[in-house]
């Protein structure tokens, strides 16, 4: 699913889009022994407005538009053998949430697989979505995207803090014994995925709420999927590369010129479903395009390769938005916009960093201040 897809089921993830239906929602709860102690299947049709919202809200932050936060990934071929991931995810689709035997094996597969520290509630929602086609540009009919959506959300008993009693009219410390579950989970997946605005089994979305340290349990484990470097790991990584390529000339000047033609990459593939790469003939052109010495440039593979074995990285995990320099006791936030006010210079035998200003009134802790 590419951003788009996702912006168009978070964005119909509501009874307001007339297009959707929340039919069905499996509730459970797992101990921090990995027990589940509980399990309820609710039906969204009599259910309370006010609880039905907060499933709503909750299931809805999986969904994120957050290409970092919401990855894609393919089941392996086994995934699909009988009691295997994908297997298990499919028959609980196909239940429709009926089936509480599906149900209980879905639960306790959850419990048995996860890396999780402390007790969770798991929340799944079976989800119609009636997919609109346009007249000429496609066929004219609807398709009715079915998918479950699971969020994972964290419980704990909360923070100490004082109340006050309206009956004795007293101030205390309120003893917290009752576990509170997140509205914000944790993590979440989308099974199966939304893709070329049709139904896709063989792909699932796994949502993280920690970019930097997503739960690789779950997509192994849960999932049966192969996990990939985070977001975090693959700019680290790249940074790497960078450093160990172009070396004593890497400075200002190539770094936000690999950040600008990156991002041109990404905004030029924003629309499709396959994730834009960045492989090693494409950094090495990069490199050779900015003027990076030819002895340079052809360290490009050999280096690549030793820090990530050829695999190739994910555009939109390297970008920067903003080029943040920094040194002892300074630093500055540059928006892409004022990347080239940006310069580095030796002045008298200082190494400089010249910042153009082309008004002469600036502010200093946000006092307007005159440069004469």
């Amino acid at each position: 699913m590419n951003k788009k897809e996702v912006s168009e089921i978070r964005k119909n993830f509501s009874d307001q889009s007339g297009f959707f239906v929340m039919d069905k929602v499996l509730t459970g709860f797992i101990d921090a022994e990995k027990n589940v102690r509980c399990k309820n299947i609710h039906s969204c049709i009599t259910m309370p407005v006010s609880e039905h919202d907060l499933y709503e809200e909750t299931l809805k932050k999986v969904l994120s538009t957050n290409t970092k936060a919401f990855t894609e990934y393919e089941f392996p071929n086994e995934a699909y053998d009988e009691g295997k991931p994908q297997d298990i995810l499919y028959r609980l689709l196909k239940s429709e949430l009926k089936d509480e035997e599906t149900a209980d094996e879905f639960l306790n597969h959850i419990a048995n697989n996860i890396g999780f520290e402390g007790p969770f509630a798991v929340i799944t929602a079976y989800c119609s979505y009636t997919v609109r086609r346009k007249k000429g540009e496609f066929l004219d009919d609807d398709e009715i995207y079915r998918y479950i959506l699971t969020a994972l959300c964290p419980a704990d008993t909360g923070k100490d803090g004082f109340i006050f009693d309206n009956s004795t009219e007293e101030l205390f410390k309120k003893e917290n014994t009752e576990l509170i579950i997140s509205k914000a989970p944790a993590d979440g997946f989308l099974y199966p995925v939304f893709s070329n605005r049709s139904t896709d089994v063989n792909h699932v979305m796994y949502y993280t709420k920690n970019i930097k340290e997503p739960n690789i349990s779950v997509v192994e484990n849960v999932l049966g999927c192969n996990f990939v470097m985070s977001a975090q790991s693959e700019k680290t990584a790249f940074q790497s590369i960078l450093r160990g390529v172009v070396g004593d000339d890497l400075d200002y000047t190539v770094i936000k010129t690999v950040n600008e033609k990156i991002q041109d990459i990404v905004d030029e593939n924003k629309d499709n479903t396959e994730k834009a790469m960045i492989d090693s003939d494409l950094l090495k052109d990069m490199l050779t395009d900015i003027g990076v010495p030819q002895e340079r440039v052809e360290m490009t593979s050999p280096v690549f390769e030793k820090v990530c074995g050829n695999a190739p990285l994910t555009a939109s995990n390297l970008v920067d938005t903003k080029t943040v320099v920094s040194s002892a006791g300074i630093t500055v936030n540059i928006k892409p916009s004022a990347a080239d006010k940006i310069r580095t210079s030796v002045i008298d035998g200082r190494k400089c960093l010249l910042i153009d200003i082309d008004d002469p009134t600036i502010e200093i802790n946000g006092l307007p201040v005159t440069l004469e």
